[in-house]
Formats: structure tokens, sequence, C-alpha cells
């Protein structure tokens, strides 16, 4: 599907899951070469298997996810791959600076307990994971001449991963990890004395950049312990928060940063299938703090000039808005002040903006 340009002009984007960003023809072109069998003979009889076509439900998103990640996890050749494309991918989107989140732990097969796809054993651990996924990261922003940096994401499921992932991030925080990142199934709530509280805790003591999946499918007292007790700088996601008015305004007056994702909260069930009544026309509306993303482009066969197009033509955003977003995007990145004012100033000088009546 050719995409429709409606806002030809530079983007960010903050929430986007590099295992679900892969190039269909990547994926089968790696399994060819380890000999493993897939489900479909071609490329786009691949895709369609993999593409979510329907609204559904976030279980059947996720299950998706069990067709091709064996192929690239444990691959250190098709891991550095991944990661080199995904900034080619960006940068012919637009975007000049991308935060891209994985679990590095879900990519490894040695030294991760229990080793993720039914793999064997190998010698891919996830500390190896991101030193593949900054190199190719890395490199492709050598080639293709945009900003790239990586969240390492804790998973709800697996809490005794999330103490690693905080040490991966202060071991890599230097070497192009920006942030971490909880990610999963909304309904295993983060209790007092839980690993993944006391790892948040770590990373606020660390210094470290912390956003949290949360209201996505989840009610909205997920968004409140996110802020409150896992001390989030921003929400991914978050459209359940406006089913509590109150906590919703406490947000708004915090300028609390929402990573929206249109599309995919459409094909999950998250929100309701009318974009015109979507949460984040009540974002737009209000002047929240948010940006626009596309959260798992493979899976819902999006890029970021479709999620624009989609805000544009049945949400009601125009240009401006676009242009406000993207500064919002930016002021809010987890980048060092220095480069994220460097990263404002270009953005205002591309939208013909002065920048401190930007925001």
């Amino acid at each position: 599907m050719a995409d429709k340009v409606v806002f030809a002009q530079p983007k960010v984007e903050l929430h986007v899951h590099l295992d679900g960003a892969f190039r269909v023809e990547t994926i089968m072109d790696v399994a060819k070469r380890r000999g493993i069998v897939m489900p479909a003979k071609t490329v786009e009889d691949m895709r369609n298997l993999i593409v979510v076509h329907q609204p559904g439900t976030l279980t059947t998103f996720l299950e998706k996810f069990g067709l091709y990640m064996h192929v690239v996890a444990g691959d250190k050749a098709a891991i550095k791959r991944i990661a080199y494309e995904f900034v080619e991918d960006k940068a012919k989107e637009g975007a000049i600076y991308v935060e891209v989140r994985y679990s590095p732990h879900l990519l490894a097969n040695c030294k991760v307990d229990p080793i993720p796809w039914n793999q064997e054993e190998g010698d891919v651990s996830p500390e190896e994971v991101v030193r593949l996924v900054n190199k190719g990261l890395s490199e492709g922003e050598r080639d293709f001449k945009i900003k790239a940096r990586s969240i390492l994401c804790c998973m709800r499921h697996m809490p005794k991963w999330s103490m690693d992932v905080v040490k991966l991030c202060e071991k890599y925080r230097k070497d192009g990890v920006v942030g971490i990142d909880l990610a999963g199934d909304e309904s295993l709530v983060c209790q007092a004395n839980s690993e993944h509280r006391q790892a948040y805790e770590e990373a606020v003591r660390c210094g470290i950049h912390r956003t949290v999946h949360a209201g996505e499918v989840g009610p909205p007292c997920m968004v409140k312990e996110a802020v409150e007790v896992l001390k989030a700088e921003r929400i991914g996601h978050g459209y359940r928060t406006l089913e509590d008015p109150e906590l919703y305004k406490k947000l708004l007056d915090q300028k609390m940063h929402f990573e929206v994702c249109p599309i995919s909260s459409k094909l999950t069930g998250a929100c309701c299938s009318d974009f015109a009544t979507h949460p984040v026309t009540t974002f737009m509306k209000d002047k929240a703090n948010y940006s626009l993303n596309t959260d798992d482009p493979l899976i819902f066969n999006s890029t970021l000039n479709l999620e624009y197009s989609t805000a544009h033509e049945l949400m009601g955003f125009n240009e401006e808005e676009f242009k406000r977003v993207n500064i919002l995007s930016a002021k809010h990145c987890f980048l060092p002040e220095k480069e994220k004012e460097e990263l404002v100033r270009s953005l205002c000088e591309a939208y013909g903006m002065i920048q401190q009546t930007a925001f």
C-alpha cells in the first residue's frame, strides 16, 4: 500500500518496537540461511500471516510474534541486520530521531531463563544482543543521516529479568541506550515489593529515563501505578486515562507525555474502531503532551506516513498540530539535554518556527 504523505517534514518517533518492525524479506532470508521451515513459502504469504487485518485483541496481536521471532533470536548477523534496516526504514519515512525499544532477553539464547522461542542454548546473551543492536543502529545512523537510540524493555510476565535490564541500561547509557520500559500484559500489576518495582527504583537512583506501557487495555489505575509507583516520565499509550477524569486532569497539569499509536490501538481492540472518537482526538483538543508513533509497523502494516495520513483524514489533525506534536516529542525524548536542545532547534528551523514560542 502506497503511503500518502500529508506531512512532508522531519519527524520524531518515540514508541516503536524493534521486534515488531522486522522486514518480512529479512525474516524469510534468515530462515532460509538457517534452515528454518516457515509456515509460508513466499514473502507475501508470510506477510499475510503476520499482519493483523481486522480489529481483534491484544492477545491475538501478541501471538503474531511466535511466527517469526525464533528466526532472528540467537543469530548475531540477523540481530545486527534488523537494527540497521530499521534505521533505513525510518529515514525513508522522514524521521530524524527515533527511540526504538526491545527486550534483549527475547532475542537471546544464553544467560536467560527460560530461553525463549524453544531455542537451543547458544552464545548470544542479552548483553550481546544490546551490543549487536547498538552496532546496527550506529551503522544505520552513519549511512542514513538520522539519530537512533534504544530503550530496553522489562516484560511484565518475567519480573526476574528486570534488574538485569536496569544493569544493561546503566552499562550502555553512553553507547546508544537512553531508557527503560515495562511492556506486556497489563493484568499483571506491580506489587509493592515486586522485582519490577525494585528495578524501577534502581533506575531512578541511577538517573535512567523511564517509560511504561499503561492504560492501553488496562484500567486507569495502571497509569496511576506507572506514574506514582514506577515514576514513569512517559506513558506508553495511556488511552484509558480518560476514564478517570481526575487522573487525566492531574497528568495534563503535569504535562505527562503520552506515546500514542492510533492504528495499533484500533487493531488490538485497545480503542473503538471509530477514529473520529478516538482518545487521541481528546488529547489533541486539550493540547495534551503526546507523540504519534507506529508501535509495531510490521504487524500493523503501518508507517509514520500512514499514521499521519490517518490522523489527518480521520481525526482532524492539521499541519500545525503535527508540528506541535513533533516539537513535544523532541522536548520529551530521552536524549541528554544538549542533544535534545539541538533536536528541538533543528525541528523549529525546519518548521519555520521561533524556538522560544514553539511549545
